[in-house]
């Protein structure tokens, strides 16, 4: 049975610490896969895999100091997402990252959004 996560009921940490205001959290994880071809054929024999990517957004109602500093620093970072679906909860945890850009929009109807973005050696997903 699928998991249905609730934002309302997850929360954001960054370096322990919670981050109010968060609109949504997205990341994407991409290993390098390469092919090895046979010799005398045009298919596929074998697959090796290299590094992981980790990518991710966080985006933020108006803004946050303590990512806002993040991002002018270029300091070393965690992020500890803990999301929740009645009693189930999980846990992704993004380790060593780093603030990659800061995007802010605001319309007229509405409020302003911060959209940060980091990349991470490594993210970990728990469920407890």
């Amino acid at each position: 049975m699928a998991k249905v996560f609730v934002a309302n009921n997850s929360g954001v940490l960054v370096d322990n610490e919670n981050i109010e205001g968060v609109r949504g959290i997205d990341y994407q994880l991409q290993r390098e896969q390469f092919e090895v071809g046979a010799l005398g054929t045009h298919e596929r024999v074998a697959v090796y895999y290299g590094m992981n990517r980790v990518r991710a957004r966080l985006r933020i109602a108006s803004a946050h100091p303590k990512l806002d500093k993040l991002a002018e620093t270029g300091s070393v970072f965690q992020i500890v997402a803990n999301l929740k679906s009645g009693q189930v909860t999980r846990s992704v945890a993004f380790d060593e990252c780093y603030m990659e850009k800061k995007e802010f929009a605001m319309n007229a109807s509405g409020h302003g959004e911060t959209i940060y973005s980091f990349s991470a050696t490594r993210v970990r997903e728990e469920d407890a």
